[in-house]
């Protein structure tokens, strides 16, 4: 009985591969969505758009969770891909992005929700993931026996734990020193974690960089997660800024000051440099080697280094007394949304593709209508003689 079923409905059987198919490959970085929505929600809730912001926080949310969901789903169902991931040069740094992803929500609910208890829970929460995944990954990485070259194994995405651990700095210039009894010790952590970032930073752009010039490179080998190049440094810039506004709260942060003002600024010139690079990488790639776009997950790591290129800028104005840099924020928002919207509706279509693929599923085989294309190809039953309109 059950083997009739199955018969009568071959969408089920589809489905359900389609379903193992995406869980067993579901890449670690998919955090980046959350990521990407958040910053950009933060960087219109500072340039004014708080409709848009609120939109974006709670779908954020739902990202969030949902790709949490996944993660859990994926443990269960195929453990041995998960765990392979952590020990994979292409994969395993994409990690990452949970606690990238939970300092960006945080931050939202700082901003746009005035809830720093939840926040600073939040935080805990990206300090325990980053601790597990700076010491399982880098270890994985570096005790497997069989390793890629350099060519094979290095891309932006490395830098995604650059931007996690300049978020927990971010995160926690809002929530730490309220919390911590001693507010010059929790500056102390904070500015750690910065100096740690740039150190990391240092390291893997020297190796990116490397193999940008001195190894073939292909329009195939260009993957969306290079844009994270520059959204490394943004969100350094953005730490910076937050630890320049403390100076004045605590005297170890006044007596660093000219250094981390200095660092601040090193950190946006370089984000601003990467920007023409990296489009005319784009301009090569898909104008003059035509690789055609479609929806990809790693997209999302293009997207968060606009949306967050804006928001450094702004806190850079705002922290330096910058305003003739204003226009650079409130140019680089619309272009973060633009290419929100853009990822947004491949994301769309994805999952519209999935729910059709169920809906055909569960129909009834007999009760399903054809469509115009079904009904062309079927064959008729009692056709009409060639005598009787002749």
């Amino acid at each position: 009985m059950a083997t009739s079923q199955t018969a009568s409905r071959p969408g089920a059987g589809r489905l359900r591969r389609y379903i193992d198919e995406s869980l067993a490959s579901m890449h670690p970085a998919y955090f980046a969505m959350s990521m990407a929505t958040g910053i950009v929600s933060i960087a219109c809730h500072l340039l004014g758009l708080r409709e848009l912001s609120t939109f974006l926080f709670w779908v954020n949310v739902a990202a969030y969770g949902g790709v949490w969901l996944a993660t859990l789903a994926r443990i269960v169902r195929f453990p041995r891909a998960f765990l392979a991931d952590w020990a994979s040069h292409q994969r395993g740094p994409g990690f990452f992005t949970s606690v990238a992803a939970t300092c960006v929500l945080g931050s939202q609910f700082v901003l746009l929700r005035q809830a720093p208890a939840l926040a600073f829970g939040l935080w805990v929460l990206a300090l325990v993931l980053w601790v597990l995944c700076t010491y399982a990954v880098f270890v994985a990485l570096t005790i497997r026996e069989d390793k890629p070259s350099l060519a094979e194994g290095i891309n932006g995405g490395w830098l995604i734990a650059v931007v996690a651990t300049q978020s927990l700095c971010v995160l926690g210039s809002s929530v730490l020193p309220d919390r911590l009894g001693n507010r010059d010790a929790a500056w102390f952590v904070l500015v750690s974690f910065w100096l740690c970032g740039g150190m990391l930073y240092t390291w893997m752009i020297s190796l990116i960089f490397y193999r940008y010039t001195f190894f073939r490179f292909s329009p195939e080998d260009l993957m969306p997660p290079y844009w994270i190049n520059m959204g490394a440094v943004a969100i350094s810039t953005l730490a910076g800024t937050a630890l320049v506004a403390a100076s004045a709260d605590s005297p170890l942060m006044e007596s660093i000051r000219p250094f981390v003002k200095g660092g601040t600024i090193l950190y946006w010139a370089t984000a601003t440099w990467w920007i023409p690079m990296l489009l005319i990488f784009g301009i090569w790639r898909h104008a003059a080697r035509r690789v055609a776009f479609r929806y990809d997950p790693l997209y999302w790591g293009l997207v968060f280094p606009l949306g967050m290129y804006s928001v450094c800028t702004y806190r850079l104005v705002e922290t330096f007394n910058l305003p003739f840099l204003a226009w650079i924020s409130r140019g680089f928002i619309v272009v973060a949304i633009i290419a929100w919207m853009f990822t947004f509706s491949g994301l769309v279509t994805r999952a519209l593709h999935l729910f059709l693929l169920g809906t055909r599923a569960l129909w009834p085989a007999g009760a399903r209508a054809l469509s115009p294309f079904e009904a062309l190809d079927r064959p008729i039953a009692n056709p009409p003689s060639s005598g009787g309109l002749s």
